[in-house]
């Protein structure tokens, strides 16, 4: 059964720093694409970074936190990372870890999410 857990959200005020985990479990997630989403009260969800490995690892983010968040993976714990620098109340969301593979064209596997409150 596969399984995501995140973790690490919590409140901080702006121009602060939160490091987000997400632990997977059920299968091995070392060829998957993993990307962070979140969705803010009113918000539609939209897609924050993504990592997959194709010969090297491959990243993107939204332009919205490109410079500011970092996603990583460390593939013996099966674990994604989403380093949040210099956050902004507009970061302010529930952030949502998901799994995918290559070959799929959605992500079928998520987890609970975690919030993040960022405060001015």
């Amino acid at each position: 059964q596969v399984q995501l857990v995140e973790s690490g959200g919590g409140l901080v005020q702006a121009g602060g720093s939160l490091r987000l985990s997400c632990a997977a479990s059920g299968r091995t997630f070392s060829s998957y694409v993993m990307g962070w989403f979140r969705q803010a009260p009113g918000k539609e969800r939209e897609t924050v970074a993504r990592i997959s490995w194709s010969g090297g690892t491959i990243t993107s983010y939204a332009d919205t936190v490109k410079g500011r968040f970092t996603i990583s993976k460390d593939n013996a714990k099966n674990t994604v990372y989403l380093q949040m620098n210099r956050l902004k109340p507009e970061d302010t969301a529930v952030y949502f870890c998901a799994a995918r593979r290559l070959s799929d064209s959605v992500f079928p596997y998520w987890g609970q999410g975690t919030q993040v409150t960022v405060s001015s």
